[in-house]
């Protein structure tokens, strides 16, 4: 993926009838299904089933099966409700007609009311710190040319808060903080940022469930699958602006890694929050 326009394009979805589309697939180089494709897309099918001036405030999804990258997607929207205020709906993801996912959306009319936050973390800003991408260069004999053009590809900028040391061999507590925003500008309305900050909702996630037990910055001989991922989204955003992720692990037990996140603007607004759950066991030495 070259640039956002390819992401927004990949999102977008053909529509095959009233409450059916068809979505196509990010060639991820790990051969499966990227987690926040198909929570963006699925965002996408169930917003064009709704009135234009009702714009989603959560979703809750669980993951069924690992999507195959050479199988189209067919998402298939449920019309659950509509109201004086909220719409909610429920879509379908499937390949060869087996569900492989689905998430429950709702949506509701622009409102005034109580109105607070907690404060964003003290932590450095944007503009003095190292892109991932110049963190692979300064260690770019050590790293497979696979995994560099993967990230010089993609169509968000993250640059991590915490310092990255590839020699750093070790353990880390459960915490982590990285801005990011799209590498472009992005036209279109909320809609758009929405669908595109639940793809980009995805990265380091699960990761920061194994600091506390693995070795070095990457995690090695592990399975990893997400398994649930439930999203807020509390105020307005513009997705070419810098976020703050703030992500942390309260627990991993019974081979499950639990993982929470907040995400502000510049200005210290929180404009969403994000859980998973997902699927941490260590690979078995043949």
């Amino acid at each position: 993926m070259n640039n956002i326009k390819e992401l927004i394009d990949l999102v977008a979805l053909e529509k095959l009838d009233e409450l059916t589309f068809k979505g196509q697939n990010y060639q991820a180089p790990w051969n499966r299904v990227f987690g926040g494709q198909v929570l963006s897309q699925s965002l996408s099918a169930a917003t064009q089933t709704v009135e234009p001036d009702r714009v989603a405030h959560s979703m809750h999804a669980y993951f069924l099966l690992a999507g195959d990258i050479s199988v189209p997607i067919i998402f298939e929207v449920e019309k659950i409700r509509d109201g004086g205020s909220f719409s909610t709906r429920r879509v379908v993801a499937k390949q060869n007609g087996t569900p492989i996912f689905f998430t429950s959306i709702s949506y509701q009319i622009v409102q005034e009311g109580f109105d607070h936050q907690i404060p964003m973390p003290k932590v450095e800003g944007p503009e003095g710190l190292p892109s991932d991408e110049d963190i692979l260069k300064k260690y770019k004999l050590f790293v497979p040319d696979h995994i560099f053009q993967l990230v010089k590809t993609r169509p968000f900028e993250f640059r991590m808060v915490e310092k990255l040391n590839i020699f750093d061999r070790q353990t880390k507590l459960p915490y982590r903080h990285f801005w990011f925003k799209a590498r472009e500008a992005v036209d279109g309305g909320p809609q758009v940022h929405q669908q595109l900050l639940a793809y980009v909702s995805d990265y380091n996630l699960l990761t920061t469930a194994t600091l506390p037990h693995t070795k070095g910055p990457l995690p090695t001989d592990l399975f990893m699958a997400s398994l649930d991922h439930a999203m807020w989204f509390h105020r307005d955003f513009k997705i070419d602006d810098w976020l703050l992720y703030a992500i942390d692990s309260p627990s991993a037990s019974n081979t499950r890694g639990f993982t929470r996140g907040n995400i502000f603007n510049q200005d210290g607004v929180l404009i969403a929050s994000v859980v998973q759950e997902g699927l941490i066991r260590p690979m078995k030495k043949k």
